[in-house]
């Protein structure tokens, strides 16, 4: 495994600078004493994982938005069920669809090997995301860290929590800005959907029904999902038709083309207030990747257990 990540490790003791910031809790180089090997552990089994199946990069950035906008990045996510409580691997958003877990299995098991109890899952996952990201041709930024894990989860929060695909764009920002995030934020954020894939469930109303959509986009996606509920429902589709396993900018230009696949993506582009930063991003991707990581930074802000609050676990799917 060791040579397989030399090639990933030049520059990561850059990432131990601190970035400033307002919230004072979390800092880029937490563990730059405690754990100085974690970087490179963490990158190491995300470039393995993603060598494997490409789709996973994707995954494990889904899985930190999953996890932040639930009570805050807390590790909850990853919580099996247990007597006392129904976690959130099951709620509406993730059944069937959040994924990677044992891909995180995997980095923590890596990570206590170097520095056993010091890290915790949330932190991991923060980590993940934006090492996904960057394999993927995506941008790079300064994780802030120090989260503790969560003793406990919520389905009845995930499903109440998490935006659905069929979300309209009031609905979008009044969620991200009851979190703290701005419209801006909620675009670029969005623009995460460069990668990745979606069930034939979470888009079939819009490929039949919706007219915002090019005509010839939407014959495509038939042709994978079936009209009637029940056939095909596990089907996937690349939420980026044209670059699905590359981070760049072209998710905003397929919303320009009316290209979204999501009812939820297309709203971002559909004569609304969030119209112009569709447009900028669609031409600029750099100003994409630089609001994309102010977005990544910001979200990971939310909420977080410091201090005593909360525990490192052991196993990211039980609690100590």
């Amino acid at each position: 495994m060791a040579s397989s990540c030399s090639s990933f490790i030049v520059g990561l003791t850059l990432l131990v600078l601190v970035f400033g910031t307002a919230n004072a809790t979390l800092y880029t180089n937490f563990y730059s004493h405690s754990c100085p090997k974690l970087f490179d552990t963490v990158k190491c089994e995300v470039e393995s994982a993603i060598s494997k199946e490409t789709r996973m990069g994707a995954s494990l950035l889904r899985l930190f938005f999953h996890d932040c906008f639930v009570n805050g990045c807390d590790g909850s996510i990853l919580l099996d069920d247990t007597s006392s409580f129904t976690g959130e691997k099951n709620a509406g958003p993730n059944k069937n669809s959040a994924r990677g877990f044992e891909v995180i299995d995997k980095i923590k098991s890596a990570v206590e090997e170097v520095c056993p109890g010091v890290v915790s899952c949330a932190d991991i996952l923060a980590i993940a995301a934006r090492d996904s990201v960057h394999i993927l041709g995506g941008p790079t930024w300064n994780v802030k860290l120090g989260r503790r894990d969560s003793r406990t989860a919520s389905q009845s929060a995930a499903n109440n929590g998490i935006p659905r695909p069929t979300s309209n764009l009031n609905q979008l920002i009044s969620r991200f800005n009851s979190l703290g995030l701005s419209s801006k934020d909620l675009v670029a954020l969005s623009g995460g959907h460069t990668i990745g894939q979606a069930r034939c469930t979470t888009f079939r109303a819009r490929i039949y029904n919706e007219t915002n959509i090019d005509s010839s986009f939407a014959h495509t996606r038939q042709s994978t999902c079936p009209r009637n509920s029940g056939s095909g429902d596990n089907n996937l589709s690349p939420l980026d038709l044209a670059t699905p396993t590359f981070f760049d900018n072209h998710y905003f230009k397929n919303l320009i083309q009316k290209k979204g696949l999501l009812h939820s993506d297309q709203q971002l582009f559909n004569g609304g207030s969030t119209d112009s930063t569709v447009r900028t991003y669609s031409t600029n991707p750099a100003s994409f990747f630089n609001d994309f990581s102010a977005a990544m930074i910001k979200m990971g802000d939310i909420s977080p257990l410091t201090g005593s609050i909360g525990e490192i676990r052991k196993n990211c799917r039980r609690v100590n």
